[in-house]
């Protein structure tokens, strides 16, 4: 079969691979517990729901504007207004279905072939792979000192007259890290002195934890204007437990968003009108729920992390933030590939390998799931990575149990 040069060089999702995987071996009745997701596992708000049923039931299921229905506009303005502290017009938002297709679109609106793109590393997977499907060079860039904390001295050294933009993730995925206040006042000054567009990647802002700070890159940048070249992306997956739902959006100087809706109308016309509804129930509606997903997140992550402890030669970063935790298991395996299919097929744990996020030996293990699947997903792990450890007898104990109930 012929294909396009471009087409041979994109890589499947390695989390929506493993997603698949997983589900195949549930399908089949195998005990999987599924450490690799990322999609909080709490119901989606009532007020989303409703919302989403109010147009279904009334049967007008119609296209709507390219950039989003203006009821969604709205909402998404005043989520700014409350979050970014500036205030934005209709004109400067698009809503697209998922925020990465508003990702994927703002790079096609600004990227042109051999152009690059910079992002720290590790780095959600994704990012390497769409800047590639332009036809752009992806660029990461790992910390001198070796910790999931760029240094703005680490990213300027990789800045060259071909960069286009800079894609900053905080709380980060796969690693939990929050970016200081420090690092977003310098990689605002650095990318207005370059003239290089920044992409705040701001998916999991809401969910940071131990009282640390967010930080806003309008704290620095005052106002959007027609030369600003930032862009915010954002959307209800996480925070509002609505993967399934498909609503992300941009938020970027008014020329920009145009160019965007343009292409974007090209691609999938308007997002669903259902979806919009609901996304607008979900921001307009009561909060709470959010608060209550980020203490049990963080409760998860402690969890995780007194487990991991017990492992001798893992080395495993406390999340900021998010709900991945990103273990460096090279200890026993440097080969983060062939680890992950390892677990999966002898104790039947999902993981997600770190290489496809930019750095080899390591696991992105995911806080999403309940407590006993943490606990026993860990023990799972220990036990086939140490079979010596007394974890066997544990595990050994609760299948004699499982078998005779």
């Amino acid at each position: 079969m012929s294909i396009s040069l471009i087409a041979r060089e994109i890589k499947e999702s390695a989390t929506l691979l493993i997603n698949e995987k997983a589900a195949i071996l549930r399908a089949k009745g195998e005990p999987v517990i599924h450490l690799g997701g990322g999609e909080p596992k709490s119901k989606a708000p009532i007020s989303a729901i409703l919302a989403a049923n109010a147009v279904v039931n009334s049967g007008e299921v119609r296209y709507t504007p390219a950039d989003g229905i203006p009821e969604l506009k709205q909402a998404i303005i005043r989520y700014t207004e409350d979050f970014y502290k500036i205030k934005v017009a209709p004109e400067n938002v698009i809503a697209s279905s998922g925020a990465k297709q508003a990702l994927m679109v703002a790079l096609m609106a600004i990227l042109n072939p051999q152009e690059e793109v910079i992002f720290p590393a590790p780095y959600w997977v994704s990012y390497t792979e769409m800047t590639k499907m332009l036809g752009g060079i992806p660029v990461p860039v790992a910390a001198e000192d070796g910790s999931f904390y760029p240094r703005i001295e680490d990213i300027e050294r990789y800045i060259t007259s071909y960069t286009r933009a800079i894609i900053i993730n905080s709380p980060n995925n796969p690693t939990g890290a929050v970016y200081s206040r420090e690092f977003i006042r310098d990689i605002v000054e650095l990318t207005q002195k370059r003239g290089i567009y920044l992409i705040m990647d701001d998916i999991y802002h809401r969910l940071v934890f131990d009282g640390k700070e967010w930080v806003n890159v309008f704290d620095y940048a005052q106002e959007l204007t027609e030369n600003t070249k930032i862009i915010v992306i954002n959307g209800v997956s996480k925070a509002y437990a609505m993967t399934g739902f498909r609503i992300g959006w941009a938020v970027a100087n008014r020329k920009l968003i145009e160019v965007m809706r343009i292409l974007q109308g090209h691609q999938t016309s308007g997002p669903s009108v259902v979806m919009q509804k609901a996304a607008v129930g979900a921001l307009n509606g009561p909060q709470s729920q959010i608060d209550s997903l980020r203490v049990t997140l963080q409760n998860n992550r402690n969890i995780l992390m007194e487990r991991l402890a017990a492992f001798n030669g893992v080395r495993a970063a406390k999340p900021d933030g998010a709900f991945y935790a990103f273990v460096d298991f090279s200890y026993y395996e440097k080969d983060s590939r062939k680890l992950a299919n390892f677990l999966l097929d002898k104790v039947r744990v999902a993981t997600v390998p770190g290489v496809d996020f930019g750095m080899e030996g390591y696991l992105r293990i995911s806080t999403c799931g309940a407590v006993k699947d943490i606990t026993e997903g860990i023990e799972r792990i220990k036990w086939a990575l140490d079979p010596d450890s007394p974890n066997e007898l544990y595990i050994g104990l609760r299948k004699l149990v499982r078998d005779w109930l």
